[in-house]
């Protein structure tokens, strides 16, 4: 009977309204906080041929109920994964733990394919078998390493290393002639399904190095190694090492601009300063003008009360009010003697008559 999928076999994804660190939850089944203290081993993986097994024991393999229910320490459930891990990254990482974390007591198997194996079913590899079985061997949540894993399995491998249930993605895995090669395992209710990790596999690492393949040719000829190691023929080198030349140009072009706008911003923000300042001390300026030669300014008052004070300084003291008046007695006139009469108005008798005339003279007339 193929075991039902089980919540704990997905992977622990990130949630933005989760309560606990990096978005966990309390039905993640994790604290919030762990105690500081060392997870990792110390020694890496064995090999299934460095083991020695107890064949005087018989092989039973054990339920999935019993599985979950938890076995004794004696007897682990032994859960089988394999893969070619080539580039070992995160993806492989996580799907072994979920393997390991599969039953409360679990002895993780993991079957390493060879490179002439792998080479034939799936394709030429990047690391070969061996920086692969050691990749594999340091990883914390493996027990023991298969080296030259089968590409199928069969009941034969299965009894050898006492499996009691292998663990994969559930997506149909096609190869070898076959639709897919863990049919019989399901049927044989062995399958443990585990969840891919998305966004990240060997293959998507190899595509990012084709489409980037300029770049690190760069890169490594930098580095020191040659033409010949890299594959990498003479034309292409010397291309190689014009670009190089053309982008510390354009690094040193890029530099030079940078700083330009950094100057001209500080010569903005200084001339914004300076301009702010020169709109304060000419308000201060104006309002100062116009407070001593405005309509209303100290200029204009200072005028007036000069003003004020000159024309008292100049003008006579008027009397006293309670001074006695004085009336002026009119002025004294003075006659010829013998004369009685008023001159004649003729010229002529004028003339004649002067002797006789008599005048008045005013006091006025004397001053």
């Amino acid at each position: 009977m193929e075991p039902p999928t089980s919540s704990r076999l997905n992977s622990r994804k990130r949630r933005k309204d989760g309560s606990g660190p990096n978005g966990a939850t309390e039905l993640d089944g994790i604290p919030p906080k762990m105690s500081r203290r060392s997870f990792g081993l110390r020694e890496p993986a064995p090999f299934s041929d460095e083991v020695e097994v107890d064949y005087s024991k018989p092989y039973i393999r054990v339920t999935y109920e019993e599985a979950m229910r938890g076995t004794p320490l004696d007897r682990p459930v032994r859960v089988y994964a394999d893969g070619i891990f080539d580039l070992f990254h995160s993806g492989h990482a996580r799907a072994l733990m979920q393997a390991k974390n599969l039953f409360p007591n679990t002895y993780l198997i993991v079957g390493v394919c060879s490179d002439e194996l792998t080479h034939n079913f799936k394709g030429f590899t990047v690391m070969n078998e061996n920086e692969r079985y050691d990749a594999v061997q340091h990883c914390r949540y493996v027990d023991e390493v298969v080296r030259n894993a089968p590409w199928t399995l069969t009941p034969e491998f299965l009894a050898e290393h006492r499996i009691d249930f292998v663990a994969h993605d559930d997506i149909p895995y096609s190869s070898a002639g076959s639709d897919d090669v863990y049919k019989h395992i399901k049927e044989a209710g062995m399958f443990a399904p585990t969840q891919r990790t998305e966004g990240i596999s060997t293959s998507d690492i190899i595509t990012r190095i084709v489409r980037d393949y300029d770049v690190y040719a760069r890169r490594n000829l930098q580095r020191g190694y040659t033409a010949k190691e890299l594959n990498v023929s003479f034309i292409n080198e010397k291309k190689y090492h014009l670009q190089e030349r053309v982008d510390k140009v354009k690094k040193r072009v890029k530099d030079v601009e940078e700083k330009s706008k950094e100057f001209v911003q500080k010569v903005e923000e200084k001339s914004i300063d300076l301009i702010q300042k020169w709109e304060e001390k000419s308000r201060e300026f104006i309002g100062n003008f116009l407070e001593m030669f405005g309509p209303e300014g100290a200029l204009k008052h200072m005028l007036k009360e000069g003003k004020g004070r000159m024309l008292q300084a100049i003008s006579p003291k008027q009397s006293p009010s309670s001074s006695p008046t004085h009336d002026r007695s009119p002025s004294p006139s003075f006659r010829w003697p013998f004369s009685t009469k008023t001159p004649p108005s003729s010229p002529a008798n004028r003339s004649r008559n002067e002797s006789t005339v008599t005048y008045d003279i005013s006091e006025d007339e004397e001053d």
